[in-house]
């Protein structure tokens, strides 16, 4: 199993100000394999809460942040919780919070999750596979071939998402990872195949994995939360990777920093006092030799508020 690369790991550091005097608690809300943790521990935050829904996730990181003992507190379950597990430690503000919402390599290199067609697996892609729930096998076998349509489209932003359902309607039952690639791979036109350099089910394994996980949900609780958890100052950090997520980041951000006053006669428009600042206006990417060394990121972005 490929051990997890964090991302913009020194850009992280710098967006939380993880070396600076005063930046003593910080949650990690999806700690993965703990390379971001790692880093950002060894950068001079005081005190971490690591959350993380991934049972084996968990178990990765507890190893990997071993060495700063009683530092590093642990917390399995979704990062929309995080305000709940922080006040449970008696911290009622933090002073950064890091939201990596890409799917780690140890997530998608393990044969038995189903998160790649790379291998032969059962439909699953749960983050939580203890929790109750839907698997991947259950849309694909149990939805309308409309509704299936309808989630590759949404959530994959896959062109030729009816096609792609139909076929899956007519092969169904499919059991496993590899035999779902293939009948993507069968429905999509010859033409559409030779234009594009990735394989033709990534759309539809990527809408999978976020309707079963509820991911883009998450993302847009969780962001208000974390503001709100954060001290004057503070700041909250969110990678994205791919078009779905970082519009849903790009425009709450938008929305916390922008005041809204009704002008005279006008007392009837809502208005709304900025909580945030923009840290950066523009998104931060990766530099081309991280890419090269890490091809996973290159679809890493990095957006980043701070606490009025």
């Amino acid at each position: 199993m490929s051990r997890h690369i964090p991302i913009l790991v020194n850009e992280v550091i710098a967006a939380l100000q993880a070396d600076a005097p005063g930046t003593t608690r910080l949650i990690d809300g999806t700690v993965g394999g703990g390379g971001h943790s790692f880093a950002l521990l060894e950068a001079g935050i005081d005190a971490l809460l690591a959350c993380d829904r991934d049972a084996n996730a968990i178990e990765i990181a507890r190893q990997r942040l071993a060495g700063f003992h009683d530092r590093v507190y642990f917390y399995r379950g979704s990062y929309v919780d995080m305000q709940d597990a922080a006040r449970d430690l008696g911290w009622q503000t933090v002073d950064a919070i890091l939201l990596d919402l890409g799917l780690s390599s140890m997530q998608i290199d393990d044969p038995a999750r189903g998160f790649s067609f790379r291998f032969d697996a059962p439909l699953d892609m749960r983050f939580d596979r203890d929790a109750a729930g839907y698997t991947a096998g259950d849309l694909v076998n149990g939805l309308a071939t409309e509704e299936l349509a309808d989630l590759f489209f949404r959530y994959g932003e896959e062109r030729h998402s009816h096609r792609i359902a139909r076929e899956i309607s007519r092969q169904r039952p499919i059991t496993s990872t590899r035999i779902l690639a293939e009948v993507i791979a069968d429905a999509v036109p010859a033409a559409a195949k030779r234009k594009s350099r990735v394989h033709p089910a990534t759309k539809v394994f990527q809408a999978l994995r976020i309707a079963v996980n509820q991911e883009l949900d998450a993302v847009k609780k969780v962001l208000p939360i974390a503001v709100d958890l954060l001290r004057p100052g503070g700041r909250l950090a969110v990678i994205t990777f791919h078009s779905l997520e970082d519009r849903l980041v790009k425009q709450a951000f938008k929305l916390l920093s922008t005041s809204v006053v009704a002008p005279p006669g006008m007392a009837s428009l809502e208005e709304r006092r900025a909580c945030v600042k923009l840290v950066n206006r523009k998104p931060v990417i990766p530099d081309p030799a991280e890419v090269n060394a890490n091809p996973r990121s290159r679809s890493a972005k990095l957006r980043v508020v701070e606490r009025l």
